[in-house]
């Protein structure tokens, strides 16, 4: 294209897809990414690689699949010789900037992330709020502004929701706020910029103020069934009858009614506070004249079960919770304005569609599919992809769990490696996933035909280069 779009990518942490007042929560108020939508394409079958942090943000920002990446675990970390998205365009004369997190690396027990040759030239490193490392560029900042976290942080507000910051002070702000003192700086040249800040990822902790706005008895359970762990997987039943060992974990059993829904009005408290500085940043491209050839993009990383099926937080899960996530491309005059795209697809396919919309070649070695066809309206969305296929290396707090996912318009196969374990799911009968079909006689036939396929897409997500043109 003549003019190369500047980028400004806001990716949330443990978003589900679900969480959106203009895609049907009416629970929510989210008018600033409402207002994405309306300007643009929201991807309403979105689906991450993983259902954890580090493999995940690894395969959309390569467009490459975990398995490729070698980055499959948190924690371990992704090689140097990847080259992430800000890599490409930074050879190609984009400025690069971050605010927060990364999570290509271990990053824990006083560990600070280690960098491959990533491009960016604005690194504000920040991996979440608490003051963990000296290096957090947001604890930095609170020290510059008089202020610190462990006086900021009120704690326990209840017994599985905490106080947080006040808005102003915010990991969330702060991250909102580099990214308007970058796009206030450049002058002409092309930039993109990763906004990552930490929430919603729990602990679940929104300021007070944004907390009081939620009745949480005016919310809804989480969706569940009596004994329903009993028919599915050891790892469910697992995490519905134990806490996690993160000492932040949420014990279902130990959770009253109430309890679940003042945990989901702080999580939906978090996401307002992300939706606000999204308008801010926004307002910032209106007021640098930048709107018009910005490609802005609002996603997440991953999921969050928040109590369906008896399970909160993350793990070997592939329910639609854990690996669906809200996806929005808005890129005004160029990209197509209230569209629902159906379609199913992958986050590999963000990278290839920004190189893609920048009219720059997209390396061979690149998994993802271009998604600029049904952005410009010459392509439908429901013709992008046949199926879509997620990874589970043993990488949480779980031992010796490995799964893969499998998920066409109408089924879902989850297979969990070296065991007899897995689920099968009729997405169109059942779309809460609450009958699983593994062991039914009478969908052996369904069974073995998903199995095929699920090989086939583990042997299709594997180096060299896969088929462009292949069967998903």
């Amino acid at each position: 294209m003549a003019d190369q779009p500047n980028i400004l990518w806001i990716c949330t942490d443990q978003q589900r897809a679900d969480t959106l007042h203009a895609l049907g929560n009416t629970h929510i108020r989210t008018p600033n990414i409402d207002a994405l939508i309306k300007k643009g394409t929201a991807f309403t079958r979105a689906y991450c690689q993983s259902p954890v942090c580090s493999p995940s943000r690894a395969s959309f920002l390569t467009g490459r699949y975990p398995r490729t990446t070698r980055c499959r675990q948190n924690g371990q970390a992704l090689p140097a010789t990847e080259k992430l998205i800000s890599r490409l365009l930074a050879d190609a004369g984009y400025t690069c900037g971050l605010a927060g997190k990364l999570h290509l690396a271990t990053c824990a027990n006083g560990v600070v992330e280690k960098r491959i040759d990533d491009g960016y030239k604005v690194f504000h490193w920040s991996h979440h709020p608490q003051p963990d490392w000296p290096e957090n560029a947001y604890t930095q900042w609170l020290t510059q502004q008089g202020q610190s976290w462990g006086d900021l942080y009120r704690g326990e507000s209840t017994p599985f929701i905490k106080e947080g910051i006040p808005a102003e002070y915010s990991q969330t702000t702060w991250c909102a706020n580099m990214a308007i003192d970058f796009i206030r700086k450049q002058k002409g040249s092309p930039w993109f910029f990763s906004y990552n800040c930490f929430a919603p990822h729990h602990p679940f902790d929104p300021p007070a103020d944004y907390l009081a706005r939620h009745n949480p008895d005016e919310l809804p359970l989480p969706k569940s069934r009596p004994n329903e762990a009993a028919s599915k997987t050891t790892y469910q039943l697992l995490d519905s009858e134990f806490a996690h060992s993160d000492p932040n974990s949420y014990h279902v059993a130990a959770m009253t009614d109430r309890n679940k829904q003042e945990v989901t009005a702080a999580y939906y408290a978090m996401i307002e506070l992300i939706d606000e500085n999204v308008g801010h940043m926004i307002a910032s491209l209106e007021e640098t004249g930048q709107l018009d050839n910005t490609i802005v993009i609002f996603m997440s990383d991953h999921g969050e079960m928040l109590g369906d099926h008896g399970i909160y937080l993350k793990g070997p899960h592939f329910y639609e919770e854990a690996v669906r996530v809200p996806l929005i491309f808005s890129w005004p005059g160029h990209f197509q304005n209230e569209l629902r795209a159906e379609g199913l697809m992958e986050l590999t396919d963000i990278a290839p569609t920004l190189l893609d919309s920048a009219g720059l070649e997209i390396p061979q070695y690149i998994q993802g599919k271009t998604l600029l066809p049904i952005l410009m309206g010459q392509m439908d969305s429901k013709e992008h992809r046949k199926s879509v296929f997620s990874e589970y290396y043993n990488a949480w707090s779980h031992k010796h769990s490995y799964g893969t996912m499998h998920r066409t318009d109408s089924h879902k196969m989850v297979v969990y490696h070296g065991t007899d374990q897995g689920e099968l799911y009729d997405l169109v009968e059942d779309p809460d996933e609450f009958e699983n079909l593994w062991n039914s006689k009478s969908h052996r036939e369904l069974k073995s035909r998903l199995l095929k396929e699920t090989f086939d897409a583990s042997v299709f997500t594997m180096d060299p280069a896969p088929l462009r043109e292949g069967p998903f």
